[in-house]
């Protein structure tokens, strides 16, 4: 597998204030205490993911902004949902099953312009997110591929969507499902019009 790169994609410039900086800082500390609770070593992981260690190494210290395939495969490795590595209040309601506006969990990679919310609670094998897309931002050329399915409704622009070497573009109201294992890309077409799409991620979990 080709190594993970830290460079701009779709346009975005470098890091430029501490908002970018910490929430590199609090993925990769999640991380590495995921990892380290696990009793993996970054030489394990790496030869896992096709990632080297020193690029890991640098995620993990908030040095290198992840891309989501990396984030992606790193869950996978470590049997975890995505949800797990967002930052936010995410306690929900005193009923346990609710998620409140303002108190959604949030995952920002501000490097390809997407930060997804999440909208439920825990990590559970269903996940539920609020995606926005900034104009032309996406999930770069390189496809996701990881464990469960994905469903989705656009809720506002458009998304092109490719899953496995068949591209369409959705508007609003249009949906989606697909099984996760499918190599797949998604990215926002319009260059002035951002985009939000409500999106599903259902992982299976050992002894479900």
């Amino acid at each position: 597998m080709k190594q993970a790169t830290a460079g701009p994609q779709n346009g975005q410039g470098a890091r430029q204030a501490a908002g970018p900086i910490a929430a590199d800082l609090a993925v990769g500390q999640r991380l590495r205490a995921l990892r380290q609770t696990r009793g993996l070593s970054l030489k394990t992981v790496a030869a896992a993911t096709g990632l080297s260690i020193g690029y890991l190494s640098q995620v993990e210290r908030g040095l290198s902004s992840p891309s989501l395939r990396v984030l992606t495969g790193v869950a996978d490795l470590l049997g975890i949902g995505l949800g797990v590595l967002f930052d936010g209040p995410g306690a929900g309601g005193a009923e346990g099953f609710v998620t409140r506006a303002g108190e959604r969990a949030a995952l920002t990679l501000w490097r390809a312009g997407i930060t997804k919310q999440l909208l439920t609670q825990g990590d559970s094998a269903l996940s539920l997110f609020l995606m926005q897309l900034a104009p032309l931002a996406g999930t770069g050329d390189e496809p996701l591929v990881h464990d469960g399915e994905e469903a989705g409704l656009v809720l506002e622009g458009a998304l092109v969507l490719t899953v496995e070497g068949t591209t369409v573009e959705l508007q609003a109201g249009d949906s989606f499902r697909f099984a996760s294992r499918r190599p797949h890309r998604y990215r926002n077409p319009h260059p002035d019009r951002p985009a939000a799409v409500l999106w599903v991620n259902a992982v299976p979990r050992a002894g479900a």
